[in-house]
This record gives C-alpha cells, sequence and structure tokens, in this order.
C-alpha cells in the first residue's frame, strides 16, 4: 500500500458511509470513553457552581439521581438504537433528511458550539498546568484572560488536545479508556479528602456547614436559584445535543449493540454525581481553610490532594475536549465534504484553544450547556420522527436524498420557530434556558411531521 494509501486509511472514520462490520466495537469500548468524558473537566466546574447558586444538598442528591437516569434512558432507547441500525454520522444522516445546505448551516453552529465547550475544558486543564508556575488565575467574573502566562498554557494545552483527537476515534477511546479509571479514583479520593477537611461526621453536620458555606459566598445570605426540578433538568439535558439531539450517532455507530447505550451509566453516575458532588464539597472545604469562592479547577483540586489533583485536573480536561472536538471536527467536515475529518478536527481545535484563553466560557457553564441544548437538540427530533413516524404517517423519509433538495423548508421551519421562540424567552425574557429544551425538542419533531405533510412530501 502506498503511503498516501496508507494515509488516507489511518485518517477515514467513515464519514460518509455505513460503518463496516470489521470496525464495530463492544460495549467496553464505550464505558470506559463515557466515564473517562464526563468524570472529566465540566465536573471540576459544575459541581462548585451548584453551590454558589445555592442549591440544598436533598435538591443535589435527588435531583441528580432522577435526572441522570433520565439522560442515560435518552442514550438508551432514542440515541443508540437509531445509531446502531443506521450506523451514519448524525451529519450525513441529517443531511439525507434536510438537504446539503441547510445542515451546513446547523453543522457551523453544532461545530462551533462544541468548539466553545471543548475550550471551556481547555481552560480548565490550564489552571492546573499553571500551579507549577505560579500562575495568577482568572478571577470567576472575567471575561479576558489575565496575563500573558496563562495564555501560552492555554495554547500549549490545546495543541496537545487537538492533536490526539485529530488521530480519529480510536484514539480518543483509547486514551479515555486509559484514563477513566485512575481519574475516577481521584475524585473519589477529592470528595473524601474534601469531607475530611469540613471535618463532618453526621448528615445535619454537612448540611449546617454547606448551608454555611453558601452562605459565605452569597455575602451573609441564602439565596437559591435552583430548586429540584431544576437540578434534575439541568442534569438530564446538560447533554442534550448528544442524546435526544443525536451528536452521538456518531459515537454509538460503532456499537455492535444498542445495549452499549447502557454505558453512559458510567459517566453519568460516575462522573455527573460523584464527580460534580466531590467538586462541591472541595469549593466548600476551600471556603472554610482559605475564605475564597473562586472555584478556579486547578487549586481547589491541589489544596485537596497536591500533585496528584493537578494531573487529574489536567487530564480530564483532556477527556472532555478530546470527544468533544472530534465532533465539532466532525460537524465542519460535513460542511466541506472535500476536506479530510483530520484537518477538519485540527480546525475546531484550533477554534477550542481560542475560545479557551477567555475564561468566561469556563465560569458560565451552567447556562452555556442549557443554551446550546435548545439550539442544537431539537434537530435530533427531525431524525427521530423520520425515521420511526415517516412511514406509518405516508411521509417519505429522508425527503432531501430523494428529492434532491438542498434545504428541506420542512426542517428548516420546524428546527427555527421553537428555538427562535426559546431563545426570545431565554435572551429577552431572562428564563431558565433549561426549560426549554424538551418543549423545543418536541414542537420541533411535530412541526416537521406538520410541515411535510402540508407540503406534500408524502409517499406514494
Amino acid at each position: 500500500m502506498s503511503e498516501e494509501k496508507q494515509s488516507e486509511s489511518v485518517c477515514s472514520e467513515y464519514e460518509r458511509e455505513r460503518i463496516p462490520d470489521k470496525q464495530l466495537k463492544g460495549s467496553g469500548k464505550f464505558w470506559g470513553m463515557y466515564a473517562g468524558e464526563h468524570a472529566a473537566g465540566t465536573e471540576f466546574m459544575i459541581g462548585p457552581l451548584f453551590l454558589l447558586a445555592g442549591v440544598s444538598l436533598q435538591n443535589i442528591f435527588w435531583g441528580l439521581l432522577v435526572g441522570n437516569l433520565l439522560a442515560v434512558l435518552s442514550w438508551r432507547y432514542v440515541c443508540a438504537p437509531i445509531a446502531t441500525q443506521a450506523r451514519l454520522t448524525l451529519y450525513f444522516h441529517l443531511e439525507k433528511i434536510a438537504g446539503k445546505d441547510l445542515v451546513k448551516l446547523y453543522n457551523l453552529a453544532n461545530g462551533v458550539l462544541f468548539c466553545f465547550l471543548a475550550g471551556a475544558m481547555i481552560t480548565v486543564s490550564a489552571t492546573a498546568v499553571g500551579i507549577p508556575f505560579n500562575l495568577e488565575m482568572p478571577a470567576f467574573d472575567a471575561i479576558y484572560p489575565n496575563s500573558v502566562t496563562f495564555v501560552v498554557i492555554v495554547l500549549a494545552v490545546g495543541a496537545v488536545i487537538s492533536a490526539v483527537a485529530g488521530i480519529g476515534y480510536d484514539a480518543v477511546s483509547k486514551f479515555a479508556n486509559i484514563a477513566a479509571p485512575w481519574m475516577v479514583v481521584v475524585f473519589f479520593g477529592c470528595g473524601v479528602v474534601a469531607l475530611k477537611q469540613l471535618e463532618i461526621s453526621s448528615w445535619s453536620e454537612l448540611q449546617a456547614i454547606w448551608t454555611e458555606s453558601i452562605q459565605f459566598a452569597q455575602g451573609g445570605e441564602v439565596r437559591t436559584s435552583m430548586g429540584f426540578l431544576e437540578v434534575m433538568l439541568f442534569a438530564w439535558f446538560c447533554n442534550s445535543a448528544m442524546h435526544i439531539g443525536m451528536s452521538d450517532l456518531s459515537v454509538f455507530r460503532f456499537a455492535k449493540k444498542a445495549s452499549s447505550g447502557w454505558a453512559t451509566i458510567g459517566g453519568m453516575y460516575v462522573g455527573h454525581y460523584m464527580a460534580w458532588l466531590a467538586a462541591a464539597f472541595m469549593l466548600a472545604a476551600q471556603i472554610k481553610l482559605t475564605q475564597s469562592t473562586i472555584p478556579v479547577p486547578g487549586p481547589m483540586a491541589y489544596n485537596v490532594v497536591g500533585i496528584a489533583g493537578i494531573i487529574c485536573v489536567v487530564v480530564a480536561g483532556w477527556t472532555t475536549a478530546n470527544p468533544t472536538i472530534y465532533r465539532a471536527g466532525l460537524a465542519f467536515q460535513a460542511m466541506l465534504p472535500g476536506t479530510s475529518r483530520l484537518s477538519m478536527t485540527l480546525l475546531a481545535g484550533t477554534v477550542a484553544t481560542i475560545a479557551a484563553v477567555f475564561p468566561a466560557f469556563a465560569f458560565k457553564l451552567l447556562g452555556f450547556v442549557g443554551l446550546y441544548g435548545t439550539i442544537l437538540a431539537p434537530m435530533g427530533a427531525v431524525i427521530f420522527a423520520d425515521w420511526y413516524l415517516s412511514k406509518p404517517l405516508g411521509i417519505i423519509p429522508n425527503q432531501a436524498e430523494v428529492s434532491g433538495k438542498r434545504i428541506n423548508k420542512s426542517v428548516l421551519f420546524a428546527w427555527l420557530i421553537p428555538v427562535a421562540l426559546s431563545l426570545y424567552c431565554i435572551m429577552v425574557l431572562g428564563m431558565t434556558t433549561w426549560y426549554f429544551v424538551l418543549p423545543s425538542w418536541i414542537a420541533c419533531g411535530i412541526l416537521f411531521l406538520i410541515f411535510s405533510r402540508l407540503r406534500g412530501q408524502q409517499s406514494g
């Protein structure tokens, strides 16, 4: 085989064709990947933000328990079955329904938003890398970088993460499988040590010091912006673009069976349950010991478990940013089919690294993940409705592929109408982002079917 052919083979991820049977992977590959991705950099940020938002311990424990279960079920029964039958990326699958030009618009939004999320995780890793250099961390409300050193560290971390993502799915999966077990242990250790630093011996003592931490962080008051419902919805929909939004069609298309969707349990309950709680307790311990309420991951972890904490924060950022940049690269490649996945992944990594220079993306995660879910997730309803309901309702499946249209207006308006109304409520009326993900998803699916019937896109 020529060098050119070998390179093409190595870089190919079957972006515009079904995955061949020889490339299918057992569920073990996905347990490690999801545990690594979700016991990761975002956890160091999101857990402490619950404390700063004044959420009670009871609402955290029960809200996360229910919300994470709903997220697992969404991956297992909404995303994974379609992925293992169609075996196409989200972008190629959507192109068949929505048309090439419309998907380019969606892919632009998808890729850019994923880059911003990956950028937040590069920032998280950089906060740990900077500790040996006595780097002064950005303030919690900072928008811009506070030093040249911070920028240099971010650029270096981003380059390494982008290189790993650029190699392809196997590299992302292997990296996560190697890192995940160790990170889980360190996260657990961080939580245990933080509880010891808090010097609590009962649930009532933990509740008392938790309330005291909130009171200190809020300047003597105890206000909450999140109850049980908000915590549950956040846990369910913080990854909505990936499960009900179908982005992880691109991942689970490699799975032998839809039952691999259960592998997300590792991510949700090890990461979005145990790790969020551990990180929240780390901030409570930091408040007690140093009176600092700034939730910068590197220093928080270092104060609890030392060097192991620094390493864990660095690797945690990598294991989130790697698959996120990989997904963004696929989105950009779907916009420009003549390009290679490698070049587009490196482009995504560059955008993510530039975003990482601005710490606001990391410090505003609670609102951001709800916003990107509201924008991206509804397109998953189009795929769901087309796959399960088109034929029973007499509508042509894969309408754009059959008709040759580059823009399927039924999809365009079904997506834009609920998203525009949701963004108005969020941006203008100031309503909470997590309330709009599911209504937008349902409305988009229903409108797609209605518009398809009205526009005569029927079979027979």
